[in-house]
């Protein structure tokens, strides 16, 4: 996963948005890939028609779009038609043992055509309620790095049919300064590989023709309205089926919007521990040290217990990170800038355990001139929940 990533969102989005995300994670020891996001975020309800929506992710090298269309089947029944391609959003890291390994890792483009049923359960509760179902057709077309051994066989290009299910309750909006969120989620995702492959050093390696992945998830972030304070704290569980190097879990890193459902550990490099199973609970506190409010101090944590592929158990099975940030944020909330430092106590380099890297995430809200200031307590709860232009967890 590369610097220049895009970003879509979960259901239909029922507001105009017009977002600029920005995040980049830094290892303070050793060399890892790039980890971070770039793009810009549009949504237009009321696009040609009133019941049409258009939202689009826009980064350098990666479009992703969906066409969302409301009481297409039911009154509480949308469909949406996705599209999206460009470059770099396959790409492997192979990091193991606290190495990235660059003669082992390749490069990916990809083209998908997707088709989504949004059906809402509850239409007159203020927590929406979704069942959520999504089949894609995905094609992935892979290239040497210039480091990639000359004696390691890259993946065949490879066509994969993607299908989605999910019940989720309530969710997050696509900003950073969101006040409020809750969500309890359970979700199922299907890859269906036309073939079987090997490749690696001597075909050491194999992306399996099907791999099964379940996740659930619970978060809940709440702000008080007078002093500003909030925190947020979730649990992800997950578990898999025949996974293999190219889909497995991806835990590591600090990239709020680097995918809908980040598995993030601070002080980690980004998605460093590939695993088939694993339990990540985190945590967050946020509060303004200034009068005025802008001026704020987060501090972060997070722990893992995760059961990782056979090839990269050097890894271990516990992993725990803290952090720390300062975030500013402009008097009309049009802008945030945080620079976010984080440990991982058990992340391995050189032969010893403990790792540190830095941070600085970016949001610019093109709208804030119409929204209140800084967000001030919203009341309202939106169901729309952010999900990378990349897969869910890769």
């Amino acid at each position: 996963m590369g610097l220049l990533q895009s970003a879509v969102f979960g259901q239909i989005d029922p507001e105009n948005r017009r977002l600029i995300q920005l995040g980049y994670d830094q290892p303070l020891e050793g060399t890892a890939p790039i980890g971070g996001y770039g793009f810009y975020y549009f949504n237009k309800p009321g696009f040609l028609e009133t019941n049409i929506t258009l939202r689009m992710a826009l980064a350098p090298v990666y479009l992703d779009t969906e066409l969302g269309i409301r009481e297409v089947f039911t009154p509480n029944t949308d469909l949406g038609i996705g599209l999206s391609g460009g470059g770099f959003r396959d790409s492997y890291p192979e990091i193991r043992d606290g190495t990235y390994r660059r003669d082992e890792s390749f490069t990916g483009h990809t083209f998908e055509l997707s088709s989504s049923i949004y059906h809402r359960l509850n239409p007159n509760w203020r927590v929406p309620a979704w069942i959520i179902g999504r089949g894609a057709i995905h094609r992935a077309m892979y290239e040497r790095d210039s480091d990639t051994s000359d004696d390691f066989e890259i993946p065949r290009d490879l066509n994969t049919f993607l299908v989605r299910t999910g019940l989720r309750v309530g969710g997050r909006e696509p900003s950073l300064t969101s006040p409020l969120a809750f969500e309890i989620s359970l979700w199922y995702e299907g890859e269906f590989r036309e073939r079987t492959q090997l490749y690696g050093f001597n075909d050491d390696r194999e992306i399996e023709q099907a791999t099964h992945l379940f996740w659930g998830r619970t978060f809940l972030k709440y702000t008080f309205p007078e002093s500003q304070q909030y925190f947020d704290a979730g649990l992800t569980l997950g578990a898999s089926v025949d996974a293999d190097r190219l889909s497995a879990y991806r835990l590591g890193g600090f990239l709020p919007f680097a995918s809908e459902f980040p598995l993030s550990i601070p002080g980690y490099y980004f998605q460093e521990i590939s695993a088939e199973k694993f339990a990540l609970l985190t945590a967050e506190y946020s509060f303004p040290f200034t009068p005025n409010k802008n001026w704020r101090l987060s501090f972060y944590g997070a722990g893992a217990a995760v059961d990782n592929l056979e090839t990269h158990e050097a890894a271990g099975t516990w992993h725990a990170g803290l952090g720390a940030g300062v975030t500013y944020v402009s008097p009309r909330g049009a802008w945030l800038v945080s620079v976010v430092y984080g440990h991982g106590f058990r992340a391995v380099r050189h032969d010893d355990h403990g790792a540190n890297n830095i941070g600085i995430l970016l949001q610019y809200d093109l709208d804030a001139v119409k929204k209140f200031p800084y967000r001030r307590f919203e009341p309202n709860v939106s169901p729309y929940s952010s999900r990378a232009g990349e897969r869910i967890f890769r």
